[in-house]
């Protein structure tokens, strides 16, 4: 006897959905790095990029060279402005950076995939006082298809 496994049937646009974030401390106390986890669902299945993956449109320099695209935002006399942080490491974007997630497609054959996302990030401005940020985050597919954006709540760090 044999069973058969209906395939879900999602938008070929990818949809996040905001889980979590965590924050992590250093060894002095303070937040440093924070893990945000997000899910998601895509009907063509082709959420990731592969390190060979730099022909256009995925080249350097391009839009589409990252697929997780994240904007920070301080929280600054009592509303959220847009901060771009300087790079943590050569080669890096900013503090809190634009990423590649890694192919997801693996050996399936399956075309709608869901699954879960964690991403580790920068969460301290050096340069500011202020210590309440969040971040919108959104992805793109490799059909550039881009998701929907979330917002993380508001995140009190201790600095």
């Amino acid at each position: 006897m044999g069973a058969c496994h209906k395939e879900a049937d999602y938008p070929d646009t990818p949809e996040i959905r905001f889980i979590s974030f965590t924050r992590l401390t250093n060894i002095h106390g303070k937040d440093s790095l924070g893990l945000l986890r997000f899910s998601f669902t895509d009907g063509n299945g082709d959420i990731g990029l592969g390190s060979a993956d730099t022909l256009a449109p995925f080249n350097k320099g391009s839009e589409y060279y990252f697929n997780f695209f994240i904007t920070y935002y301080e929280k600054q006399s009592g509303t959220f402005v847009k901060v771009t942080l300087p790079p943590p490491y050569p080669g890096a974007d900013t503090l809190s950076s634009n990423s590649r997630i890694p192919d997801l497609r693996g050996k399936t054959n399956m075309r709608a995939v869901e699954g879960e996302i964690e991403m580790k990030l920068f969460t301290v401005n050096p340069f500011s006082a202020y210590d309440t940020i969040c971040y919108e985050v959104s992805i793109c597919d490799r059909a550039l298809n881009r998701s929907n954006t979330i917002k993380t709540p508001e995140i009190a760090l201790n600095k």
